[in-house]
């Protein structure tokens, strides 16, 4: 196989193991969230800001991610850390919120 067309596969797979990983990482934040985070934040138990709410996250997501993520990672208020979750990695919990700040643009 020529230098060029061993060039070109390459790139091949690299944007789509890219992609998939991209949309894995989507698919993970979602089953956290379904897993996690729903049972308060999908009817907004003791005023956690609902799934797609816009205005309840607005001024979460101005606050940036990293707050986000210390929030969710080591809890506030009525809501523990890892929403309870002890068993799952900051890497999950940090999807979860992804996914929701996703929904709430």
């Amino acid at each position: 196989m020529s230098t060029l067309s061993m060039l070109c596969l390459s790139a091949c797979l690299l944007l789509g193991f890219s992609t998939s990983a991209s949309a894995t990482t989507e698919d993970s934040g979602k089953k956290t969230y379904d897993a996690a985070c729903a049972a308060c934040h999908a009817t907004g138990v003791a005023g956690s800001p609902k799934l797609g709410d816009k205005e309840a996250w607005k001024a979460r997501i101005e606050q940036g991610k990293e707050v986000l993520y210390t929030t969710s990672l080591k809890g506030k208020g009525a809501m523990p850390a890892k929403g309870g979750r002890a068993d799952l990695s900051d890497d999950d919990v940090k999807a979860a919120v992804d996914y929701m700040i996703s929904n709430a643009k």
